[in-house]
């Protein structure tokens, strides 16, 4: 994955997550290899699974590169409006990002996506997804999308199959068959 990241910027992937330990652990490897890499890391996660990695992180990397690290709360930015609204969601992360793109600061972000029932609209996920596919092309930086793949429909399973050209699965970065790349 470190070697696509320094070959390609632009490298939107799908990691659908099973079990809570190789969750921490991949993510932790992302922000370190980030770090090293000189990459500030914009990592949106919720507060209960955030201080586990910043503890582990903190035993790889020192505090002065820590400063490398911008957590965001993944509540407050998928529900920023009160509810999933994937323009909310895009204008939040456009201003949250402006300042990397106009200091010309290499990043890369990493965003734990969870919701409370299935009752939010599939559909939306899904434009999202395709508008997050545009912006990782546009403005050149990697993103992994984690999602659990435990509570993961096989509906959403598709949606996100054909919205991410790559699927990290354990340690390995696969090309996802179903991507369906926009014009």
């Amino acid at each position: 994955m470190t070697q696509l990241f320094n070959d390609q910027r632009s490298v939107h992937v799908l990691y659908p997550y099973n079990g809570m330990e190789k969750y921490i652990e991949q993510a932790v490897r992302f922000i370190q290899d980030g770090i090293t890499a000189g990459d500030c890391v914009i990592f949106i996660e919720n507060d209960r699974n955030y201080p586990i990695i910043y503890k582990e992180l903190s035993r790889v990397v020192t505090q002065d590169q820590l400063k490398f690290l911008h957590h965001v709360n993944n509540f407050d930015f998928y529900y920023s409006s009160g509810s999933y609204h994937p323009p909310s969601i895009t204008n939040y992360f456009n201003e949250m990002v402006q300042p990397y793109v106009e200091e010309e600061v290499s990043f890369r972000s990493w965003a734990h996506v969870e919701w409370a029932t299935m009752k939010d609209p599939l559909h939306l996920i899904e434009d999202f997804e395709k508008v997050v596919d545009g912006a990782v092309n546009l403005m050149s930086f990697p993103l992994i999308c984690a999602y659990d793949g435990d509570k993961m429909p096989d509906h959403l399973r598709t949606i996100l199959m054909e919205t991410h050209p790559y699927i990290l699965m354990e340690d390995d970065l696969i090309l996802s068959e179903q991507y369906q790349h926009l014009v």
